[in-house]
C-alpha cells in the first residue's frame, strides 16, 4: 500500500485559493469595509511581518462572522464547481491520476476550507484533511473549529488518521516552506518539482 499526500494551494493550484473564496462568499459592503481595516495586516503578511495563520484567522473572523452556514455551504459548493477548475496544475493532476491509477490512497492536506475542498475531493475520489470553521446554532462565529490544518498540524492530523508504518512507501507534494512538517512524513517527497511517472 502506498500513501500520497498534496498540498493544495499552489500545489495542486496555480495560485493561493482562499482569497478567490472570500471574494465570492462575503457580501461585497462587507469586503469593502475590513478590506480597508485589514489592509496593514494584509500589507505585513505580504512583507513577511505576519504570519500565515495570524492573517488568515483575522479573514475568517472578519469576513465569515455572523453568516448563515447555508450560505457558507453554497458559496462552498459553488467555488468548488465555478472556480477550483480554472486553476488546476496539468502536472499535479497527472500526478493525482497516476497515483489513483494504481490503487493509492490520495489525501489532500490542506489548510483550505472543508466547505469548498469535500466536494472538490469527493469529485476527485481522494480523500482530505483541512481546516473548518466553527458553526454555532447555524450561523459561523468566524473562528476555526480546532486548530488550522497547516505547519505542523498537517503532519499531526495525517499521523492521527493513518498508520503510516502500513504503507509501503509515503509520497508527498508541497510547494512552500508550510509545508516541511508533512513534507518530512514522506519516504519520497517533493517540493516545487514533480517526478517522472
Amino acid at each position: 500500500m502506498i500513501l500520497a499526500l498534496f498540498d493544495f494551494d499552489g500545489t495542486i493550484t496555480t495560485r493561493e485559493t482562499m482569497p478567490d473564496f472570500v471574494r465570492m462568499a462575503v457580501p461585497r459592503a462587507r469586503l469593502r469595509l475590513w478590506g480597508t481595516l485589514l489592509a496593514p495586516w494584509v500589507f505585513g503578511y505580504k512583507a513577511g511581518l505576519v504570519s500565515g495563520s495570524n492573517i488568515r484567522e483575522k479573514i475568517a473572523r472578519a469576513g465569515f462572522r455572523g453568516m448563515p452556514v447555508a450560505d457558507y455551504r453554497a458559496a462552498g459548493e459553488r467555488f468548488a464547481r465555478d472556480v477550483l477548475p480554472t486553476v488546476l496544475r496539468p502536472e499535479a493532476m497527472a500526478r493525482l491520476a497516476w497515483h489513483k491509477a494504481r490503487g493509492d490512497t490520495v489525501v489532500v492536506v490542506s489548510g483550505g476550507f472543508d466547505v469548498y475542498l469535500s466536494h472538490w475531493c469527493s469529485a476527485q475520489g481522494v480523500e482530505l484533511i483541512c481546516s473548518k470553521l466553527e458553526v454555532v446554532d447555524g450561523v459561523l462565529t468566524g473562528r476555526f473549529d480546532g486548530a488550522q490544518c497547516v505547519l505542523a498540524e498537517k503532519a499531526r492530523r495525517v499521523r492521527e488518521r493513518y498508520v503510516l508504518r502500513s504503507y509501503s512507501t509515503v509520497h508527498a507534494y508541497g510547494d512552500t516552506a508550510e509545508d516541511a512538517e508533512l513534507l518530512a512524513l514522506a519516504d519520497e517527497s517533493w517540493l516545487r518539482s514533480w517526478p517522472d511517472a
